[in-house]
């Protein structure tokens, strides 16, 4: 396979001369800052916002290289992963012209960044196991297919796809294969971060939404090789990452035991709510799970949706969704909340 990132780059991205901010221009250490027009009395609550926040998050980059043992270099880091969805569209899809292939059901922002930038969605159900169809896959790729979107562990059927069928696709598309690994901590398959160097062509997207309890915040991390990054930086918002979530990141990033210890707990949780769903009679399968949450096939799933919503507990009904018919999309809780989903889900049957 022939890769050549400058194949894929629209014409328009190879011309922009980036927005250089003040802080690009600014290196080393200073007192006195009266180079960004920012308010330099301050704020009416705090005198650390006033200023504009490091533009490239350098700090953070330089925890999660050793977190994730890849350079600061191979990291781009969005306002949420929905941001470095969306570059990449602007970045490599001429509107009206090229092409991109999602593989449903998987995450819906793919299609609506796609709609939005006005690029072609091609869609190649997943097989009845939720696996890659390679061979329909194939016969929708065409010279316009500039992204092939997988999301795995895939979001709503929280299973991971076969790594030698992603390694298939990496091996033979010629474009760009972004892998959303937003569920990878709770997965028992080990991350596609560290095939960054065989494959110049990958994209990997991470979050601190999910294991790392950080979705309030809205950061997203992609990983690829220096040319992609190169393009992320040129076309972002200069301050895409603000101050105040720089600074609860890079405490947060201290705390990688802690972390690991919820992971453990929330696995622990997911594998028991699935036994005890097993035995409530709504209940008419559970889907194996690499993330946290469960896929489950019940009877009435609306019914069922509205009765658990009647004592306050909120799943995602997802049984309009193809090939999750009659599904709710429950996320795994703390214990109290799974038990009192359980106990809920018993109730209902009494009902019937």
């Amino acid at each position: 396979m022939n890769f050549n990132i400058n194949d894929l780059v629209r014409e328009n991205v190879k011309k922009l001369v980036p927005y250089s901010s003040a802080r690009d221009e600014f290196s080393g250490e200073a007192k006195i800052f009266l180079d960004a027009n920012e308010n330099s009395l301050g704020s009416p609550t705090t005198k650390w916002y006033n200023r504009y926040p490091d533009p490239h998050q350098q700090k953070i980059k330089e925890k999660l290289t050793t977190i994730k043992g890849v350079p600061s270099k191979n990291i781009f880091l969005g306002n949420g992963s929905d941001e470095c969805i969306d570059l990449l569209f602007r970045a490599f899809c001429n509107p009206g012209k090229d092409n991109v292939i999602i593989c449903p059901p998987t995450y819906g922002m793919y299609e609506v960044s796609a709609h939005i930038n006005d690029v072609e969605l091609r869609k190649v159900p997943l097989l009845e196991n939720f696996q890659l169809d390679l061979v329909h896959l194939e016969t929708k790729v065409d010279d316009f297919t500039k992204i092939i979107w997988l999301c795995s562990p895939n979001n709503p059927t929280a299973n991971s796809l076969n790594r030698e069928d992603i390694e298939i696709v990496l091996n033979n598309f010629p474009g760009i294969v972004v892998i959303d690994e937003a569920y990878i901590n709770f997965s028992r398959h080990r991350s596609f971060v560290q095939e960054l160097a065989e494959y110049p062509n990958l994209v990997v997207l991470q979050t601190l939404s999910k294991a790392w309890g950080l979705a309030g915040l809205r950061l997203g991390m992609a990983f690829a090789g220096e040319e992609i990054i190169s393009i992320y930086n040129k076309i972002k918002p200069p301050y895409n990452i603000g101050q105040a979530t720089q600074e609860i990141v890079l405490n947060a990033l201290d705390h990688v035991e802690d972390v690991n210890e919820m992971i453990r707990v929330l696995v622990r949780e997911r594998d028991m709510m699935a036994e005890q769903l097993l035995s409530v009679a709504v209940v008419e399968q559970v889907y194996p799970s690499d993330a946290n949450f469960l896929l489950v096939k019940v009877k009435d799933a609306r019914a069922v949706y509205t009765a658990l919503l009647s004592k306050g507990i909120v799943v995602r009904d997802r049984s309009n969704v193809q090939l999750c018919e009659g599904c709710l999309r429950i996320t795994v809780g703390s214990p109290a909340e799974n038990t009192a989903l359980v106990n809920s889900l018993k109730d209902f049957v009494t009902t019937l």
